[in-house]
């Protein structure tokens, strides 16, 4: 079921969409301020809601996405008029190309299909729906590769940016994108909510699994660990180190800052132990038999794991080995 080494975008779909398929049915729970979290339609789902509209953190897969629209139209009965992609991969950006094409506003709850381009409108026809996403996501939406079509054209990132962060306000809350160069991708987002004090980081922190290193798509194990000592600096902790600002993950349940702290450490430790082994010349086989990963495993690695340890201690020392040897890993 899974590949030896770096998964590709077709089996990224495949695997998703079986993991989805096991796990529990679609769930929407509340976070704090202005954010739910709706799991079980692929990669998390964070929804903003409120006097302006709906707001979407990813979209799932493209096959949940008609469930995904019936829970949000409980939660409101305005128009989505935002989507934020955290990064390409087909269990966040699926559900794209349904919202973008259904304006879900009627009395009943029933998705009302929008004419012409497709985008969801205001009332009034000022607004059309967005999406936000780093430029690097769009350009791997719309290039061929591995045999792959692009993606629709309904779905894509109209609102791409290429600064280190991107900041808008939307519900009367300070919304925060920033780009975390060459992390899981080379086109990840995460999201703060200062308002609501939530902070959205797709697969960048999956505390119920090793994080997946794209090597394909622009990722490295550096840009992990920076990625995720950023989000600690964005997450401040409440009473006792506990509760504070929540952390919604790409998968997994909503955590605080100590979960993160957790985590980093244990993605930090497993590299600094391979770093160790690359300098005595170990090969990539030698290290997985060494097991680097071993005292973490049974934390991080379950039935339906994507990522096995094997792949992750594969991943940590291509993506070392390439960087010494000042190889790409895009």
């Amino acid at each position: 079921m899974y590949s030896k080494s770096i998964f590709g975008l077709g089996a990224l779909l495949a695997l998703s969409t079986a993991i989805s398929s096991r796990a529990q049915q679609i769930e929407v729970l509340p976070v704090q301020g202005n954010i739910h979290v709706i799991s079980g339609a692929g990669g998390n789902i964070t929804v903003q809601t409120g006097k302006d509209g709906v707001l979407m953190v990813d979209t799932g897969l493209a096959d949940a996405a008609p469930k995904v629209i019936a829970e949000i139209r409980k939660l409101s009965s305005a128009p989505v008029l935002f989507v934020i992609n955290t990064h390409v991969h087909p269990d966040h950006v699926g559900g794209n190309e349904a919202i973008s094409k259904t304006r879900a506003g009627s009395a009943n709850g029933a998705p009302i299909p929008t004419g012409g381009g497709g985008r969801i409108e205001l009332v009034d026809g000022e607004q059309q729906l967005k999406i936000i996403a780093q430029e690097n996501v769009l350009i791997r939406m719309t290039t061929k590769g591995n045999g792959e079509a692009p993606a629709p054209e309904a779905g894509l990132p109209e609102d791409e940016y290429f600064t280190p962060f991107k900041d808008l306000r939307f519900n009367g809350e300070a919304i925060v994108i920033y780009h975390e160069p060459n992390a899981h991708t080379d086109g990840d987002s995460v999201v703060l909510f200062r308002g609501s004090d939530v902070l959205s980081t797709g697969d960048i922190f999956t505390p119920e699994g090793y994080p997946f290193i794209d090597l394909q798509r622009g990722g490295s194990i550096e840009g992990e660990i920076a990625a995720l000592n950023h989000i600690l600096d964005l997450t401040v902790p409440g009473k006792t180190q506990e509760g504070g600002t929540y952390v919604i993950p790409g998968h997994g349940r909503v955590c605080d800052e100590a979960d993160v702290v957790e985590f980093r450490d244990m993605v930090v430790i497993i590299t600094d132990r391979i770093k160790d082994m690359i300098k005595k010349g170990m090969t990539l086989e030698q290290v997985k038999a060494a097991r680097p990963s071993l005292d973490y495993d049974t934390e991080y690695v379950t039935p339906t794991s994507f990522v096995k340890a094997d792949q992750f201690v594969e991943s940590i020392y291509k993506s070392l080995t390439q960087a010494k040897n000042g190889g790409s890993t895009k």
